[in-house]
């Protein structure tokens, strides 16, 4: 349980940073919302990649560059379906893309990416 919430944290943080850079991208820059989606979450995916491989799981001890390649597979997985559901969200349903991706971050955050971190990534 405590592995789950230190997770938890680590993808709050990851979030934060996240939405900083999708609606800094959006709202400064003039980015499309989808752009700027897809710019938060690489943003994002890297400092969670650091945060989970030292704090969360304690997997420095394994080899990153095979601990990266299967974190970059999972997160591809991640970014497909974040940018889906952004875009199913706010075009037709019509809600504002921050909102859409605080939805789909949460669904996605508690159940996809700790899951398939936990059990394919950091396995210990």
């Amino acid at each position: 349980m405590f592995t789950y919430l230190k997770a938890q944290a680590s993808s709050i943080s990851a979030s934060m940073l996240d939405f900083l850079i999708t609606i800094i991208g959006a709202r400064f820059f003039g980015w499309w919302y989808l752009a700027a989606s897809i710019a938060g979450t690489v943003s994002g995916g890297i400092l969670n990649f650091y945060i989970n491989r030292t704090w969360v799981f304690g997997a420095t001890s394994k080899n990153i560059k095979w601990q990266a390649v299967k974190y970059i597979m999972v997160w591809l997985g991640n970014l497909l379906l974040v940018t889906l559901g952004v875009y199913i969200l706010t075009h037709f349903f019509h809600l504002n893309y921050v909102l859409s991706k605080v939805l789909v971050s949460l669904v996605l955050g508690t159940t996809y990416n700790y899951i398939m971190q936990k059990q394919f990534i950091f396995t210990r």
